[in-house]
């Protein structure tokens, strides 16, 4: 290495340093540096994702049918459901009303079924949406519309565009971060991808265990000074490289090792949740040492926020139940609901629930009509079908009405009766709280500018405090 810096004479290491920072600077200009400040001023700073991988039915937990009971084990009206995609149910199933009782908490009086007691305690923190819809009804579609826009692989992820639009808080961690608990299936890791944006803006999966991250850890026999030496020499050539070319990947792939480095110390500190309080471990139901817990993951949510995450996004597997649902759904919600809640609850006590806008929800809901059943009865433990339009999703904290329950749908459930609300809007929104123009923030690929929102989607104005 000294060798080939000796090499290069005063003239061409001047060159190539002009070279190589005119064309850093182009390279921050073309990455839109601009946009690290918001456009206008933002009512929350970061986001906490908690996506049920499979879809929660709503019918069963936010959103009471009393019609629906009366109906139960008949066939569905035609005329609701003609014209409709559903995933495998046909126009043969009858409906299914749900076995569980539902009653109102809170001053807002918003409806919770039995399965979510700990959800139901903090209704006067949320903000229920029973109105979305979105355009995709099968589950890796689904989950990709959701989060980047488009039903396909491809396209940078919500969680990419938050952190190209406003760059990182910390010095030692990622702007986005990814959790999960539960085997992921669908999207898979395209709904946490850059796409065609910068590498640097891609999430980073953090894992139980002791090494969180892989390739974090030193290699056996290799101290923190041979890494560091090892970086400072990489980053030498990788500077040299840069001046020659004026690529911005390898300015990102500087500032990623050095990140990384960085990470060694921060990453072991935020991942050992036992040295939490005992009270608030038992507030979560969190174990320490208990690998893939979501319960432990809403604590590291809420550690990652406080140090300076900019968006954590939460994936909890096996809400996909098209059989059994009153054996799994109930299973699941137990695994899910008092950390849910108490995630809100502990960012509440800390005064971060106002610029930590907290969303639970899966990429559509649930049919009204039992699967597995038909006319002639029953042929399986029934479940519940897809449902793309017209599902719940909830909010909270960040700028949005606290104890406020937004559109409605029909007495089937099966379709939006009033204030429908799409994904693309959803998304409007939550950039919009953040102080990004979903409009505004953008980035030139392939000949055209792209955005989270393609050529859609409406602030839901209605739901702001």
């Amino acid at each position: 290495m000294n060798a080939l810096l000796h090499s290069l004479n005063r003239r061409e290491f001047l060159a190539r340093s002009g070279l190589g920072l005119g064309a850093a600077a182009l390279s921050s200009l073309a990455r839109g540096e601009a946009l690290k400040k918001p456009h206008f001023e933002p009512r929350a700073k970061h986001i906490i994702y908690l996506h049920m991988i499979g879809a929660p039915s709503q019918l069963d937990l936010f959103d009471p049918k009393p019609v629906l009971m009366k109906n139960d084990g008949k066939q569905c009206p035609t005329e609701m459901i003609q014209g409709k995609r559903f995933a495998f149910i046909d126009s043969r199933s009858v409906l299914g009303a749900s076995p569980y009782r539902f009653n109102r908490f809170g001053r807002s009086g918003q409806m919770f079924s039995e399965l979510v007691p700990h959800m139901a305690r903090i209704a006067d923190d949320m903000c229920m949406i029973h109105s979305l819809r979105t355009e995709e009804i099968n589950h890796a579609p689904g989950q990709l519309f959701l989060h980047t826009g488009f039903g396909s692989a491809g396209r940078p992820s919500l969680g990419s565009w938050v952190a190209y639009g406003l760059g990182a808080e910390s010095k030692n961690l990622p702007a986005y971060v990814v959790l999960q608990s539960g085997v992921l299936a669908g999207g898979g890791a395209a709904l946490w991808s850059n796409g065609f944006l910068p590498g640097a803006h891609q999430g980073v999966q953090f894992r139980s265990g002791p090494d969180p991250v892989f390739f974090l850890s030193n290699p056996r026999g290799v101290s923190r000074d041979d890494r560091r030496r090892v970086l400072d020499t990489v980053r030498d050539l990788n500077r040299l490289q840069l001046a020659e070319t004026g690529d911005p990947e390898i300015e990102t792939r500087i500032e990623q090792y050095e990140l990384a480095f960085r990470m060694q110390t921060s990453v072991p500190e935020l991942m050992d949740i036992s040295k939490e309080k005992a009270e608030t471990l038992k507030m979560y139901g969190a174990q320490p040492g208990t690998k893939g817990l979501f319960a432990n993951n809403c604590l590291l949510a809420r550690r990652l926020i406080e140090r300076g995450t900019r968006i954590v996004e939460l994936y909890d597997s096996d809400w996909d139940h098209h059989a059994d649902i009153s054996g799994r759904l109930p299973a699941k919600c137990k695994q899910v609901d008092q950390a849910s809640a108490a995630l809100v609850k502990d960012l509440k006590s800390l005064g971060l629930l106002d610029k930590t806008l907290v969303v639970w929800g899966g990429e559509f809901g649930r049919t009204a009509m039992r699967q597995g059943v038909d006319e002639s009865g029953p042929v399986t433990k029934p479940g519940r079908d897809h449902q793309k339009d017209a599902f719940t999703i909830w909010l909270a904290g960040g700028g949005v009405k606290s104890g406020f329950s937004y559109g409605k749908t029909d007495d089937f459930g099966l379709n939006v009766a009033e204030h429908p609300v799409h994904v693309h809007d959803l998304n409007a929104t939550i950039l919009h709280l953040l102080g990004l123009d979903h409009e505004k923030l953008t980035f030139r690929h392939q000949g055209r500018d792209f955005r989270l929102t393609d050529v859609h989607g409406h602030v839901v104005k209605d739901i702001l405090a």
